[in-house]
């Protein structure tokens, strides 16, 4: 590892190996903590080798050997009492012995404390602190901020003995200029060319996506699985060159099949098939001569990278051992002349690429770093294509298809979806948070489940919490988890543990009124912040969620509006300001401040009540495709359903109850009793029925099969009923 490749944390590190050891010479005791991410520690030791080899120390550092210590390897196979005190004891009188020229690092420190101790015995840790006391021991310990609590803090007289060095994890920048350092590295392994757009757009997606872990860990194994996927697709046959073979073999055992055959239609077949797979053969072997040619470049380009590699050390080894003659002849020599077939082979390969008739990719992009995201979370980050963008335009018209009436809340959720794909919305906060209100079965519900299943084609990817299971004042540990010492400590929250697993969702929390008021403490956070910290001290980012309360606060003034005198708007516009009046009363001022939109729901009108029929008529149609049921409905028929369902005080949930009692049942019994079978026709229509005693004549429904083609809708009837597909 050349000391170009890696961005350093010197002025941590760096600073004290000046000022400690020139007034301590013989005394070299570091603890190097990190938060939550060892592997800029790591890079600290290997550049601290570096400089050691370089002669780049202070003169307390010159000489000296940096010497890991593996406590596995210690403990590994130590069968008797004593057996692993005895190999630590032969490991520090080797130190010891070396006068100060060997340095011990020890990784993940905090395993000496308690390591190789049993009943009467002592541990690693006991074992190092005499020598460590009377400065006989040079050691560099590393380990994380939480194991360092958890361990070394516990053991005062060990902490003591080290100078604490605290290593935080590195900016977006930082990291940016890490994955340049280390862009040779990962190419040479993987064999593919890694764009500096990638080596950005792992950085920024690293940190704002991917939460639990650290920079630059994880912006590092995002390039490498972006180069190992690539790579991947690069030694595996394009899938136009697979498409080809499987017909080519499709065709053979065709071809074998009709040989034996001697009427004259399956010779004809064979003549033409012959003549088919001989184009294809040509074809197929045109690409596969392609497909060879593009990886026997690339294998080469990454031969040369390799030698050039190889060099590159030589050099080194021979400078160091001031080989000047021998560092002369590999720079001006060997080197320049494998820089310039490398860059002929990479012009070559160019120049074959910008041609459009290459078959593969080489290099890694933005897109495919963008493509590793969504797969880690879930998180559409990836450029919109035009089919998506179209979709996006039309969310509103997809929404409606599901969501009758209520324009304003539609309108509002499909814009807030639509300014998080573009790019447009709060970074810190959720994509958006709405408050909806109004009476039962109008639509609120029903509007979070459509939203889900746009964004996630499922219903169940939608998050729903019933907020009348938290309205006792401790039940707002079940959200974020339970506090230490209690049962449930270890299992998390259901709230911050869902939205861990599944951070890009829609989170429905139904009847909000009905909680705690020490719940709306939570959401304040939520809602301003788009983070929450959960009993673990884990931090859990909502800044990818949708947010959806409902409310019935207010329903009251929505189900009073018989003036049928006053136009629509100017009532709704009274009933909206009473409602939000309503919800000021019982929500306090800096919760309501956080919502996005509160919006309220109008109540549903009986046309409202007809559309809504259709929709349900549609899920029974659906559920009776596998028999090829076809069941069309007049318009009379709906009206007759719509009149049964309409209730103002229950909204739309009554139209359920009232399909399943008169056409599910029916239509159940038909076919239990053999009426109707598969690939039938039932007409759903009314007739009029007549009563000789007086009573007025009343509507019923009717279920007729249609036989025959005669029996079936002609165009005329088309404007009698509809038919439900």
């Amino acid at each position: 590892m050349t000391s170009e490749r890696i961005l350093l944390w010197e002025e941590d590190l760096g600073l004290y190996l000046f000022t400690e050891c020139f007034p301590l010479p013989d005394l070299l005791l570091f603890l190097v903590i990190s938060f939550g991410t060892n592997w800029v520690t790591l890079n600290l030791f290997n550049r601290l080798a570096q400089r050691i080899v370089q002669g780049d120390v202070p003169q307390a550092l010159m000489n000296r050997k940096l010497i890991s210590l593996d406590m596995g390897a210690l403990i590994a196979g130590a069968k008797y009492r004593g057996e692993f005190e005895d190999r630590l004891k032969a490991v520090l009188k080797e130190v010891k012995d070396s006068e100060g020229q060997i340095i011990l690092f020890i990784d993940e420190i905090h395993t000496v404390v308690g390591a190789g101790a049993t009943n009467g015995a002592m541990d690693a840790g006991n074992l190092l602190k005499p020598m460590l006391g009377r400065g006989e021991l040079r050691c560099i310990g590393a380990t994380t901020l939480d194991e360092y609590r958890k361990y070394i803090e516990k053991d005062p007289a060990l902490e003591r003995r080290f100078q604490q060095v605290y290593v935080d994890q590195p900016s977006v920048e930082d990291t940016i200029s890490i994955l340049r350092g280390l862009r040779e590295r990962y190419e040479l392994h993987h064999g593919v060319r890694i764009s500096d757009g990638a080596l950005v757009e792992a950085a920024i997606l690293s940190d704002r996506c991917i939460s639990g872990r650290f920079l630059p860990d994880k912006a590092i194994d995002l390039v490498d699985e972006a180069a190992a996927k690539l790579k991947m697709e690069i030694t595996s046959k394009p899938t136009v060159l697979d498409e080809i073979n499987r017909s080519v073999l499709k065709l053979e055992m065709e071809r074998l099949s009709l040989m034996n055959d001697t009427d004259k239609a399956s010779k004809d077949r064979l003549n033409r098939l012959e003549t088919e797979l001989a184009l294809l053969k040509e074809k197929q072997a045109q690409l596969t001569e392609q497909w060879e040619h593009e990886k026997s470049v690339m294998t080469r380009i990454q031969s040369i990278k390799e030698e050039i590699d190889r060099v590159n050390i030589e050099i080194q080894q021979a400078e160091r051992e001031y080989d000047l003659n021998r560092a002369a002849e590999l720079k001006y020599g060997s080197l320049n002349s494998l820089q310039r077939q490398l860059e002929s082979a990479e012009k070559d390969l160019d120049e074959y690429m910008s041609s459009g008739k290459s078959m593969l990719r080489e290099e890694v992009t933005g897109d495919d770093i963008a493509e590793i995201v969504s797969k880690w979370t879930g998180i559409p980050v990836s450029k919109l294509k035009q089919s998506e963008r179209e979709k996006l335009l039309h969310l509103e018209e997809e929404l409606h298809k599901r969501v009758v009436g209520q324009d304003p809340a539609v309108k509002a959720v499909a814009e807030a979806i639509q300014r998080s794909r573009a790019g447009l919305s709060d970074p810190h906060r959720p994509i958006a948070s709405f408050m909806f209100m109004g009476p039962t079965g109008v639509g609120k519900t029903e509007l979070a489940k459509a939203l889900a299943a746009y964004l996630f084609n499922t219903e169940e990817a939608l998050i729903r919490i019933d907020m009348s299971e938290y309205m006792e004042k401790h039940a707002v540990s079940r959200l974020i988890g339970a506090p230490p010492g209690y049962v449930g400590y270890e299992e998390g929250g259901q709230l911050t543990e869902k939205v861990r697993r599944r951070p890009y969702s829609v989170i429905l929390f139904d009847e909000i009124e009905k909680a705690h008021s020490d719940v709306f403490n939570i959401f304040l956070q939520i809602l301003d912040d788009g983070r929450i910290t959960d009993s673990q001290g884990r931090k859990v980012s909502f800044i990818n969620t949708v947010i959806i309360m409902t409310s019935n606060v207010g329903s009251q003034y929505i189900l009073n509006t018989d003036d049928d005198t006053i136009p629509k708007e100017l009532a709704y516009d009274t009933i909206k300001q009473r409602v939000m009046d309503a919800a000021r009363s019982v929500f306090r001022p800096e919760f309501m401040n956080r919502v996005d939109e509160s919006i309220v729901f109008r109540p549903l009108d009986r046309d409202q009540i007809n559309t809504i029929v259709r929709l349900q008529l549609e899920r029974v149609q659906s559920r009776l495709a596998e028999r090829k049921i076809k069941i069309p409905v007049s318009d009379a028929a709906v009206q007759l359903l719509g009149s049964l369902g309409y209730d103002p005080n229950y909204g739309a949930r009554p139209v359920k109850r009232v399909i399943q009692q008169n056409v599910e049942n029916e239509l159940a019994k038909g076919i239990l009793r053999g009426e109707f079978k598969d690939e039938d026709t039932i007409l759903i229509d009314t007739e009029v029925t007549a009563f000789s005693n007086g009573q007025l004549p009343q509507q019923k429904l009717v279920f007729k099969k249609l036989e025959t083609d005669t029996d079936k809708p002609t165009a005329e009837d088309q404007e009698t009923f509809s038919q439900v597909h």
